[in-house]
């Protein structure tokens, strides 16, 4: 079996070293137009997160089409990271771009209703069961505007999260668990003035008893959560773990609110509708308007007649939620089309078939080098984790880091023409995936497998790769 032990880190230092001047070499324009973004970007981007990769510069795009990046330097990508989510149905679906087309030509933001809406609400509706909606521009703002509501509905200050989760931006969700349970401000979130840790409660993802005891005061006006962690990396719920869930919160007059911008790839209409689980309010972002500036927040009837009687009982003036471009005519034109023509069972089909060729040849790569990992998948998004059994909490997945490994196997690929999500070894495979990009990741990955065998002792026996993928 192949390990890694503290003895191998100059090792992989030194390689990674040479993939960062191996990129550098190769991306002369790019390095141009880094130098020339320093001068008037902070830390040389638009937006901070961008610097977020294992590079020494940016790559900066030049174009992005179906599953494909071509960079400033003319280089092709076969891109599995598709935004973090945001493309994951593809860059630039051509339904969606005549849709933007012919939107602009109409004009875009009135703040009135477009006359798409009632369609919009409708097949919002069909495609994932909950009846009334709002929309927000990202996932962040539609958490926060549905905490906003849920405290005015429930009279309640507190709300859970689980250790590990992902909201966005949103400040009650940026606490930290310690290991001895205590909630904690994160230090690494900036200009916090006020402290969200006496009002968030913290626990462990899985852990039915440490939910059951944070709700047993009757304290919580919701529990905003993933259905799967997607975020410190891709954790799924025990069997059965969301049913009783969900019969604690109800047991304790607490909401459900399920935030399913990531887990959208599990299959047509998100995991929550695929299970049969209803919750009280669910959110979805990024790929819900095919990575346009989108979010909407779906909710039952009687949460609705709670929003209802909280607005008209509430002095007149600004609610705290919405903002002025929300809804605007060109998100809806986008919208529509995403739901017409992407969130169908044939699109997803179309996914999955991908997904499933790309995990078994994944784990196949594994098993020949003789390398204690895993694969968790979630539909069209899986993720390779640096453990022998898939993590049941974000702890698991702390305790499995391996530190430099990571970065180098996503500039290893990059340098190879597979691009990665750079926070994590997530990988998303889109309708217009084919199945030349599938085998050229695990062709890449063959050869990381093989240079890794070298830099550490002893290198394993192991066959070679047929051209179909799948070992």
């Amino acid at each position: 079996m192949l390990t890694l032990d503290p003895s191998d880190t100059p090792a992989l230092q030194a390689w990674l070293v040479q993939e960062q001047a191996l990129f550098a070499s190769q991306h002369p324009q790019s390095a141009q137009l880094q130098s020339r973004s320093n001068r008037h970007f902070l830390f040389g981007v638009p937006m901070h997160w961008m610097r977020d990769w294992p590079m020494p510069h940016g790559l900066f795009v030049q174009q992005a089409q179906g599953a494909e990046l071509r960079c400033a330097d003319g280089h092709v990508y076969a891109d599995f990271c598709l935004g973090d989510t945001g493309a994951m149905f593809g860059h630039s679906p051509p339904a969606v771009a005549q849709a933007l087309t012919d939107q602009a030509a109409q004009g875009w933001t009135c703040m009135l209703p477009s006359q798409a809406s009632a369609d919009v609400g409708e097949r919002l509706s069909q495609v994932f069961g909950l009846p009334q909606w709002q929309l927000a521009l990202s996932a962040s703002d539609a958490n926060r505007f549905v905490l906003r509501w849920v405290r005015a509905i429930t009279a309640r200050s507190v709300v859970l999260v689980f250790d590990g989760c992902y909201h966005g931006a949103v400040d009650d969700t940026l606490v930290d668990r310690l290991k001895d349970g205590r909630v904690v401000d994160r230090p690494s979130v900036l200009g916090q003035v006020h402290s969200h840790a006496h009002s968030t409660r913290v626990v462990p993802f899985n852990d039915l008893p440490a939910l059951a005891a944070a709700l047993a005061d009757n304290q919580v006006a919701a529990v905003l959560a993933e259905p799967a962690l997607t975020n410190c990396g891709l954790v799924l719920p025990d069997p059965g773990f969301w049913q009783q869930a969900q019969a604690l919160c109800q047991r304790h007059q607490t909401l459900l609110v399920l935030d399913e911008t990531h887990t959208l790839s599990t299959a047509c209409g998100g995991w929550a509708r695929e299970h049969g689980l209803v919750p009280d309010v669910m959110v979805l972002g990024k790929a819900v308007a095919a990575g346009l500036p989108c979010a909407v927040y779906g909710f039952g009837d009687t949460v609705a007649q709670g929003m209802v009687n909280a607005k008209l009982l509430a002095p007149e003036g600004h609610s705290g939620i919405g903002t002025t471009l929300s809804a605007n005519m060109l998100t809806m034109a986008v919208l529509q089309a995403s739901l017409q023509h992407l969130h169908t069972p044939q699109t997803y089909a179309q996914m999955l078939v991908g997904a499933e060729r790309l995990a078994q040849g994944l784990v196949e790569g594994f098993r020949r080098y003789g390398l204690p990992w895993s694969l968790t998948r979630l539909g069209a998004r899986m993720e390779l984790q640096f453990m022998a059994a898939p993590p049941r909490n974000a702890q698991d997945v702390r305790a499995a880091d391996l530190n430099l490994l990571q970065p180098l196997l996503h500039l290893f690929m990059l340098n190879r023409g597979v691009v990665l999500t750079p926070f994590h070894c997530m990988m998303l495979v889109s309708p217009a995936t084919s199945a030349q990009q599938i085998d050229q990741l695990l062709d890449v990955l063959e050869q990381f497998l093989a240079t890794l065998a070298v830099q550490v002792r002893p290198p394993p026996p192991h066959r070679a790769r047929n051209g179909a993928g799948l070992g």
